[in-house]
């Protein structure tokens, strides 16, 4: 499947409203509208509504129109996506996307009630979205392999992975574990990330995956530890956890995922061009970049075509693991 050149995602919680205007992007395609609207697929709180907050922010200070920033929550992030494909096609309506929108849903929903290649517009990625296993801070483990020993060795015990999105990368890289390490980790699907990180720092679940920058309250609180992070490299805002692949556990290499910009697919190219440039340009800003990456989010800022190409790679990647796991969402 080929996915993307159009392609777009987005995070962005409450209704928050922020002046901006664009007069040096109007100069140059003429035709964006004063107000604009970023569409958050979850509610107000987690990683999504502070990257929507902080580039709101961002592009008022470089001098933009008016964002309302609007949460959309449903359906793992679908109901925003849909309300915003279907919108004005005129750049006064984008979506904060979670890659997994781009990347995994395509292959694991029957019918997701979108196509991310004819549907959509890709504007520009904005943060990776590092992600991570957890577990409650009284556990007796404290890194994925000490987890999985552990639960070799009490077999009675209860091993689950709390997730707030069935079919996500953390759902499809436990499957994963479980094939290749002779494991029964099962799947617990929960709301949202805060009901299922509060399970498992209590020990209802054994453990639980979502994005780092939603689980570092909790863990500023003593509440839970980290086991492992995804992708090939330490966090800066966490150099002492080891990353998950160097503990033997490749599944979550591409578990990292990432937040992108995108519009209705027949929004016309200077608009397209004039909003990748004002969020690339909002993207370069040291005060954001620290922000961020405080919260455990890291900058990746790149044009509309290279997160169509990183999401058809990513697409790719994830296809044999979904086939061969049988997945399938309703």
């Amino acid at each position: 499947m080929r996915l993307i050149s159009r392609l777009f995602m987005g995070v962005l919680p409450a209704m928050a409203c922020v002046a901006m205007t664009f007069p040096a992007y109007a100069q140059k395609a003429g035709a964006l509208p004063q107000s604009m609207t970023l569409v958050v697929g979850y509610a107000p709180g987690g990683a999504a509504d502070t990257v929507a907050r902080a580039y709101a922010e961002q592009l008022r200070k470089d001098g933009a129109g008016i964002v309302i920033v609007e949460n959309r929550p449903g359906a793992s992030g679908r109901i925003g996506l849909n309300y915003v494909k279907d919108s004005k096609a005129d750049g006064s309506t984008m979506y904060l996307v979670p890659s997994p929108l781009l990347t995994i849903f395509p292959l694991t929903y029957k019918a997701p009630g979108y196509n991310a290649e004819t549907d959509l517009r890709a504007v520009a990625t904005l943060v990776d979205i590092p992600t991570a296993i957890v577990t409650g801070a009284s556990q007796p483990f404290d890194g994925m392999k000490d987890y999985v020993e552990w639960a070799k060795k009490n077999p009675a015990a209860v091993t689950s992975l709390g997730v707030a999105t069935l079919g996500s990368s953390g759902h499809l890289g436990i499957l994963a574990v479980n094939e290749n390490h002779n494991m029964k980790i099962e799947p617990v699907a929960y709301r949202g990330a805060s009901p299922m990180l509060i399970d498992v720092s209590s020990g209802v679940v054994s453990i639980g995956w979502d994005a780092v920058a939603s689980m570092m309250p909790l863990y500023q609180a003593k509440k839970i530890k980290f086991l492992g992070v995804s992708g090939t490299s330490r966090l800066d805002a966490l150099p002492e956890v080891r990353t998950l692949a160097e503990q033997g556990f490749p599944e979550f290499k591409a578990a990292t995922s990432f937040y992108g910009i995108v519009v209705p697919a027949k929004t016309p190219e200077n608009t397209i061009k004039v909003l990748e440039d004002a969020f690339l340009k909002a993207s370069e800003a040291p005060a954001l970049r620290e922000q961020l990456a405080a919260k455990g989010l890291v900058m990746a800022p790149a044009k509309g075509q290279d997160m169509a190409k990183r999401a058809r790679d990513e697409l790719a990647s994830w296809r044999p693991v979904v086939e061969r796991t049988g997945i399938v969402m309703d």
